[in-house]
Formats: structure tokens, C-alpha cells, sequence
């Protein structure tokens, strides 16, 4: 049965502690919230199975690098206890050294991918020197996919060619590796985009603005069957609510000015595989960005 490490007291909300946290303390299937089926929280499912035997890290076939991992997060139980095993046996095999970084946004503001994956980035450690900005519904099915070191320049994994849903040329979403070298001369991503959406083609013209030269996946036959997307809107709408403010273009912000306070940062297991969960709160200043607001 697979055996799951239960934060002290973490939560998704102010004042409230999640479901899907609950249900991480399990053997075999996940307690039932409180009284029943809570809103927000997925119908329970049966743990998914320990992952088996990976080699060592310590072997020299891994090499020198290590990747961090960003998974922006909030409210998606059902992909996360897919997602940590699956990318912990996909890069495993592939002996990438790695670290799973769950950035789980606590505050009451709307979800700030970018922002999230800026936090990511600054809390990583030392231990990493490139990371991955992986949304977590996003499942690579093609082994011959590279997630190495990216010398070279930013390496856009979920190319538009690839992509099950994205096919425009300037699209730099999904899975993007960088080096740490190269998110800080683009001075990480805006912390305007609050809301689902677009934050991604705002990077693009920091990478461009950078001097880097986005490069993509080659040889690869599978098409858009290269990825399984797990996201499923007929269960979970996104927040798209969009005022033309927030698309101006961003020349001041990024790692330099985002804000934010770390709740609690707690190992955790899933099915064996091991991730970090950062609770951020992110800071918005209503001045600036109104639209970091619901309502």
C-alpha cells in the first residue's frame, strides 16, 4: 500500500485546510473529507501504486546537472497524485537529477502562474541549476523527449508541433527549460498576469529580449499524441476574466519585485516518489494590479 507524509497543517485557503491534503494520508484509498464530499475537492480515488526500484543518483551515468522542477498549483488533487510519480519515474529513467517543487498559491487572490513559477525559481536552492516551468496537467508519453541541461538557450519541451492544444509559433507554455543563468537575464517572468492565461507569450518576448534563441524538440513522430493533458474543463473552469491593463508590455517587473511570504515548506511523498510543497502567499498591490481581485 503506498503510505503518504501529511503536512502539520497546510491548506488552500485561509482558515481552512484542504481536502485534497486529507486525502494524502492514505493505504490503498484516501479518507472521505468530513462530512462527506467537500466543494472543490475531486471524488476520492484509490492511491496510485508505489512506484518500483529507480537507480541511484549517486551512479555516474546521471551527470553533473540538476533540474528543479516548477509545478504552479492550486486545487488539482486528481493531476498531482498523477503527475509526482509519473515525472519521477519519466526523469528517473532518463537519470536526470531532479527536484519536484509543488508551488502551491494560499492566498485570496486569483492564481498567478507566473508569479508562482518566479517564487519557484528564487526558493529552489543552490543544489539546482536549471529548472523546468511544467504545468501540472501536462504528462510527457515520449521517452525520447529531452529534459537535459539546456546550454544551448531556452528548450521548449511541449513544442506547437507537439502540443495537444497549443499549435501557434510564438506559443512557449506547458514545458519550458531554461537555465538559471537564462531566467535571470530575463529577469524571471511579469507578476501582472492574475487570471489564467497569457503570461507565457509575455516570456516569450523576454526571451527575445534577452538575445536567446527558443529551440525545440527534433525528430520526434508522435505528434500531438506526444503528451496526455489531464485537465478536464467540464469539471474545473479556469479563470479568464481579462482587462486590456494587464497586457500592457512589462519592462520593469519580474524576479526583481515579486512578492510574497512562504507559509511552510513541507517533503511529501506520493506513491514513493518525493516533491517539495511550497504554501506561498503571493502580495498584490491593488494600486498597480486591480484585477489580482475576484469579483
Amino acid at each position: 500500500p503506498a503510505t503518504y507524509a501529511v503536512p502539520p497543517s497546510p491548506r488552500l485557503r485561509a482558515g481552512r485546510r484542504p481536502g485534497w491534503l486529507r486525502c494524502l494520508s492514505c493505504s490503498g484509498e484516501g479518507p472521505l473529507p468530513v462530512g462527506g464530499q467537500s466543494r472543490g475537492v475531486p471524488p476520492r480515488q484509490p492511491c496510485p501504486p508505489q512506484a518500483p526500484l529507480l537507480p541511484a543518483e549517486d551512479e555516474p551515468s546521471w551527470g553533473p546537472h540538476r533540474l528543479a522542477l516548477l509545478v504552479p498549483f492550486r486545487e488539482r488533487f486528481e493531476e498531482l497524485l498523477a503527475f509526482v510519480p509519473y515525472m519521477h519515474r519519466f526523469l528517473s529513467k532518463k537519470r536526470i537529477r531532479h527536484h519536484i517543487f509543488i508551488l502551491n498559491q494560499v492566498d485570496h487572490f486569483r492564481f498567478n502562474r507566473a508569479s508562482l513559477i518566479n517564487v519557484g525559481f528564487l526558493e529552489s536552492g543552490n543544489d539546482t541549476d536549471y529548472i523546468a516551468m511544467h504545468d501540472v496537467d501536462l504528462l510527457p508519453l515520449n521517452e525520447q523527449l529531452d529534459y537535459s541541461f539546456p546550454e544551448a538557450g531556452p528548450f521548449h519541451v511541449a513544442s506547437p508541433e507537439l502540443h495537444p492544444l497549443y499549435h501557434y509559433k510564438t506559443y512557449v507554455g506547458g514545458i519550458l527549460l531554461l537555465t538559471k543563468q537564462h531566467y535571470e537575464m530575463c529577469n524571471g517572468m511579469s507578476n501582472r498576469f492574475w487570471g489564467w492565461g497569457r503570461e507565457d507569450d509575455e516570456f516569450y518576448r523576454r526571451i527575445k529580449g534577452a538575445g536567446l534563441q527558443v529551440r525545440r524538440p527534433s525528430g520526434i513522430t508522435t505528434g500531438y499524441e506526444t503528451f496526455q493533458h489531464l485537465h478536464d474543463p467540464a469539471w474545473r473552469k479556469r479563470d479568464q476574466k481579462r482587462i486590456a491593463e494587464q497586457f500592457k508590455v512589462d519592462r520593469e517587473g519580474g524576479l526583481n519585485n515579486v512578492r510574497y511570504r512562504i507559509e511552510s515548506r513541507t517533503a511529501l511523498s506520493v506513491a514513493g516518489a518525493p516533491c517539495t510543497v511550497l504554501n506561498i502567499l503571493l502580495d498584490c498591490d491593488g494600486s498597480e494590479t486591480p484585477w489580482c481581485t475576484f469579483g
